[in-house]
């Protein structure tokens, strides 16, 4: 009986998580052309840190989908689940390294795997866009891979603050989880 109050527990908050990341993709700072600062990954992060890589990667990817399918003007298109991938990897790497450390980072660890999930989001969106502006016709190296350097600093800005910010987050969330 404790297990089924815990997945049902565990599936609402995927489904607040998946709601979450979608409105987080929605409201991102778009700073011209590519660059476009966004908190997407937070609710994937969330979801694999306490649940681990599948959660990390539903979120992961329902939320993105929905995303892509509702607000980013293109709906489903030939390199939709190239837009997709990111996030879902984002969860499956992040959840495989929380499970690995038991669910309980140190705060360097929690550093170490934020920086390198938001390199491999930042990395996987560029090779998204370049799959897009070649099979779509917009392709241009300064468009593609012009701010490449200015997006790696964002998100390993970004990352940092996670790795900072997460923890004190966690806490409560484990505490209420735990409660069945």
């Amino acid at each position: 009986m404790k297990k089924s109050r815990l997945t049902t527990r565990q599936m609402a908050l995927d489904a607040m998580l998946v709601a979450m990341c979608t409105v987080l993709a929605a409201i991102s700072l778009k700073l011209g052309g590519n660059l476009k600062i966004t908190f997407e990954s937070v609710p994937v992060h969330i979801a694999a840190l306490l649940f681990g890589p599948v959660d990390g990667m539903i979120v992961g990817g329902v939320g993105t989908f929905v995303y892509q399918v509702l607000f980013s003007g293109y709906g489903i298109t030939a390199t939709t689940a190239l837009w997709i991938l990111p996030y879902v990897a984002c969860g499956l790497m992040v959840g495989l390294y929380a499970r690995r450390k038991g669910y309980q980072l140190t705060r360097a660890q929690m550093v170490f795997i934020m920086i390198a999930s938001e390199l491999a989001i930042t990395l996987l969106n560029t090779f998204a866009l370049y799959v897009d502006s070649k099979i779509f016709g917009y392709y241009s190296a300064a468009f593609v891979f012009g701010t490449l350097a200015l997006r790696l600093a964002i998100c390993v800005a970004k990352a940092a603050v996670y790795g900072a910010v997460l923890p004190a987050l966690l806490k409560p969330l484990r505490r209420v989880l735990a409660k069945a």
